[in-house]
């Protein structure tokens, strides 16, 4: 607005000039707000366009995905992200609280952040003093307003320099010096807390080496990419024996969840045969314990494992000495474990995911419109609310609620699904769902009889996911050591998460205290057992 004096001026042809100036500007900020009202509600109308874009592509991909709407809802994505930064900046910020509003703001928007307890606090004090400013009277406290912001402490590289001074008695001449504190790698720069960053950035936050090699030189450490990497696969290393004994712990479960991804693996032989790329495709495995939602008492623990291939003789060695329940999708290298053996006894047992079933119908859905696919997912679904209901009861309290309540859905649906059937193509991929179903009934009635059963297998898909994300990051695996010291990291990082551990804080521990621990005592050190070592601890250490 235009500088004006306190007092309007006495001639009226100067004060009838003064407005209409302000009027002027007045009329051309009011076209500047309706200009920003009109690009703010088109950026909206098309951010909410891109959302329902998005919704759909997602939807397509419940089941095998193609890489063509994965890329497309990639780009929708950061369009998406794009536009809400430039709606946000539109906006004018607020200085003051307001009242609530009277219609809801979009949930993405004006959110405050969550900061756990455990965040250090900062207490910042502006004290007016104690003489009033306006008559130097005695001022007191009647109360205080407080604010809050949330700040970064930017990371910084440190050096620390151990020195061990050489002393000799006077009266013997022997030499003493105190001893070389152990290092997580021998003769190596990096020490626990930088070892266990460069892990976590890799293998949970997927920023591959030569990013990490860029930021450690914005902080002043030229740490060369070969470097990088041998830190990288010698850590791994080094915490192999927990991995170990991480993997025979899971396997030891009645009950487990399994799924695996295609992971890209570099393969020299095929480079010179002059096969392609020289890339092939390995398999990462995962095997999943959690009997967190009916209050079991093992601990969480998922164990990967890294194959060159998808053949059937790869979970069958995983599976050896495992006796239960396996929770796994349709593929046909589980079908032989489901077998009696030469006693007839079965040592493993199917459970179906009913969530694959509903992908099919999905699928069909999104397709035709079919009302009979649309009837089935709302039959499914049923199922699922009671399941929610029931999340965190016990075995036997979900195994009578199933009973009672899910086992008449159940059996309704069969019963329709049969009639279905007599009504569809023969060769469609309604009639297909329905004999997936069918033709694994009492795997996907499993469920109704154990309550520790979940009735699908998202909890594996879940523990899959990081490798799913990862690998748009780090592309391929080096060779197949790659894809198993991948396989080794994973399953110590998910594994901490799993306890409820910061995987780096929780690394930086076992770095610093591993070398020097008891092996008969390396239990101590898994996730599910690990308690951090004080500082007092570590001073008398």
């Amino acid at each position: 607005m235009s500088e004006i004096s306190s007092l309007p001026p006495d001639d009226p042809a100067e004060l009838r000039a003064m407005i209409a100036a302000l009027e002027t500007e007045n009329a051309a900020m009011r076209a500047e707000t309706t200009r920003l009202t009109a690009v703010l509600k088109a950026h909206e109308a098309l951010v909410q366009a891109l959302q329902i874009r998005i919704a759909k592509l997602q939807r397509q991909k419940f089941g095998a995905s193609s890489e063509k709407i994965e890329r497309e809802i990639e780009q929708l994505e950061l369009a998406l992200e794009a536009l809400e930064v430039a709606a946000s900046a539109a906006r004018e910020p607020e200085e003051e609280p307001k009242a609530e509003p009277a219609v809801a703001e979009p949930a993405s928007m004006r959110r405050k952040p969550k900061v756990s307890e455990a965040t250090p606090r900062e207490r910042i004090v502006l004290d007016p003093g104690d003489a009033c400013p306006a008559c130097g009277g005695e001022l007191r406290l009647v109360g205080e307003d407080m604010s809050e912001i949330l700040e970064l402490i930017s990371a910084r590289l440190k050096v620390i320099e151990t020195a061990r001074p050489k002393k000799s008695c006077r009266r013997c001449e022997k030499i003493t010096q105190t001893p070389a504190p152990a290092r997580p790698i021998p003769r190596s720069m990096a020490g626990p807390g930088l070892l266990a960053h460069i892990l976590v950035s890799k293998f949970d936050d997927h920023l591959p080496l030569y990013r990490q090699n860029e930021i450690f030189a914005r902080m002043g450490a030229e740490i060369p990419a070969s470097t990088l990497v041998d830190w990288c696969g010698q850590g791994v290393r080094v915490l192999s024996p927990l991995v170990t004994r991480i993997r025979a712990d899971v396997m030891t479960a009645d009950r487990l969840h399994a799924d695996d991804t295609p992971v890209r693996v570099l393969d020299r032989s095929k480079r010179l045969e002059g096969l392609g790329k020289g890339v092939k495709e390995g398999r990462i495995w995962t095997y999943l314990r959690d009997d967190r939602p009916w209050g079991g008492t093992a601990p969480p623990g998922v164990a990967y494992f890294f194959s060159p291939d998808r053949k059937s003789v790869h979970p069958h060695r995983h599976l050896a000495e495992f006796r239960g329940i396996l929770q796994a999708d349709a593929y046909t290298g589980f079908k032989a474990l489901y077998e009696p053996d030469a006693t007839g006894a079965v040592r493993i047992r199917e459970a179906a995911c009913w969530a694959h079933l509903r992908r099919d119908f999905h699928d069909v859905w999104t397709g035709t419109k079919s009302e009979i696919a649309r009837e089935a997912l709302d039959r499914i679904g049923a199922l699922y609310d009671i399941e929610r209901e029931i999340t965190g009861c016990s075995a036997e309290e979900r195994r009578r609620v199933r009973q009672t309540r899910t086992r008449p859905l159940a059996e309704d649906f069969k019963a329709w699904s049969e009639a279905q059937l007599g009504r569809v193509s023969g060769k469609s991929a309604l009639a297909k769902a329905f004999r997936y179903a069918r033709r694994r009934w009492p795997s996907f009635t499993l469920f109704l009889e154990d309550g520790r059963v979940a009735i699908d297998n998202n909890p594996a898909e879940r523990a899959i996911k990081p490798v799913v994300i990862g690998r748009k990051n780090w592309l391929f695996a080096g060779a197949d050591a790659g894809g198993e010291t991948l396989a080794e990291a994973m399953t110590i990082i998910e594994s901490a998460k799993l306890s409820g551990h910061d995987p780096e804080a929780y690394l930086a521990d076992i770095l610093a205290r591993i070398g020097d621990h008891k092996i008969n005592r390396l239990d101590e050190l898994l996730p599910w057992n690990w308690v951090p070592q004080s500082k007092e601890a570590k001073a008398v250490a």
